[in-house]
């Protein structure tokens, strides 16, 4: 259905087409032009504006919390040595 609708429509336009060609349709164009028209503008202004906000206040204060302690101490242990002999020696 699609197709026989898009077939017909071709070839109304191909009729179109040829019956400007051969001159048996013309069209008259006249030059035409976009009206005058003189646009101006003034600059606005930003509105005024009174606001009465709050202080944020930003200090600090001492208070006791706790506080875990750590401690480190020294010891001697055995780790593993790693290394390459050549021919018997270290």
């Amino acid at each position: 259905m699609s197709r026989k609708l898009l077939g017909i429509l071709a070839v109304i336009v191909v009729i179109a087409i040829v019956l400007f060609a051969t001159g048996f349709w013309k069209a008259d164009v006249k030059e035409g032009a976009l009206p005058q028209i003189d646009v101006s503008a003034e600059g606005g202004a930003l509105p005024e504006v009174d606001v009465d906000s709050k202080e944020v206040v930003v200090g600090t204060t001492k208070t006791e919390i706790e506080v875990p302690k750590v401690e480190t101490e020294k010891q001697t242990v055995d780790v593993p040595a790693v290394g390459v002999k050549d021919n018997g020696e270290e």
